[in-house]
């Protein structure tokens, strides 16, 4: 299996510095912020207010994980995003909200190969229309927002997709055009409504080469303080673990991260 890379969100080089010496496989420096709040009003989740003039001090701190910058949308300035984003030395950028062929097109044709493309999907209709987006030649990786997604599709908890079988519907059609790709967000190992080395187990078990790390790992709202890279540590020493599951192991896991997704959306 391909490797499994592990990102955090980060604003700060002393936050970028930090993921780094965590063993981060990728900083995630975040620029989205067009209908973000409107989708995810009265939501717990993190919406940043970052500034693209903030990359050049965050590269200057990375220097053995790689930065990733995640546009906006496409929208009337994305060209202006993309180029700046390359010339402060952005390794990856990631395009959100993706909505048909066209949206990756365009992204690919302005990236025009000075970084790697990873493209989200994280609507109903870019999974409506998943064969026809994967045809676009530039595409290095595929992300499933199970965020918005599931918001999109009016679902109520977040891993819905993923008990429901439909992360396994885009996990096929990757495999098959040979797009790596992942999933989501976890919490500390140990941590979270739905276990992380659940999450985990279906990361493997759908073949999966990335994953969030949430704000857990940096404390979050804990009063205690957080040995960042222990943490990062019990999630790569999981990951690999589960890897030496067999296929009835894993899909065993599958069935009881259903069960557990299904008591969260339909309380007794």
């Amino acid at each position: 299996m391909s490797k499994f890379n592990l990102m955090i969100l980060a604003s700060t080089p002393e936050d970028a510095l930090s993921a780094q010496n965590a063993g981060v496989d990728r900083v995630f420096f975040d620029l989205e912020y067009i209908g973000k709040a409107e989708r995810q009003r009265n939501r717990d989740t993190v919406k940043y207010h970052n500034d693209i003039e903030q990359i050049p001090a965050l590269r200057e701190v990375v220097t053995s994980s790689s930065l990733l910058v995640r546009t906006n949308p496409i929208h009337a300035y994305t060209a202006t995003e993309v180029e700046k984003a390359i010339r402060y030395g952005a390794d990856y950028l990631m395009l959100p909200m993706t909505m048909d062929r066209n949206d990756v097109e365009t992204y690919v044709k302005l990236v025009n190969g000075r970084a790697k493309v990873i493209i989200m999907i994280e609507t109903a209709a870019s999974m409506t229309r998943l064969d026809e987006i994967l045809e676009v030649p530039g595409i290095d990786e595929l992300f499933i927002g199970l965020n918005d997604l599931h918001i999109s599709m009016g679902l109520n908890f977040l891993f819905e997709p993923l008990a429901g079988g439909l992360v396994d519907f885009i996990a096929k059609k990757c495999k098959a055009k040979g797009v790596p790709f992942g999933f989501g967000g976890i919490a500390r190992i140990g941590d979270g409504i739905l276990p992380a080395d659940m999450i985990l187990g279906e990361h493997v078990r759908v073949g999966s080469s990335s994953v969030i790390l949430s704000r857990t790992f940096k404390g979050g709202d804990s009063p205690q303080a957080i040995d960042f890279k222990a943490e990062v540590d019990k999630v790569r020493n999981c990951f690999d673990e589960l890897q030496t599951w067999s296929a009835d192991q894993l899909d065993e896991n599958r069935l009881k991260v259903k069960q557990i997704v299904n008591r969260i959306v339909f309380p007794v």
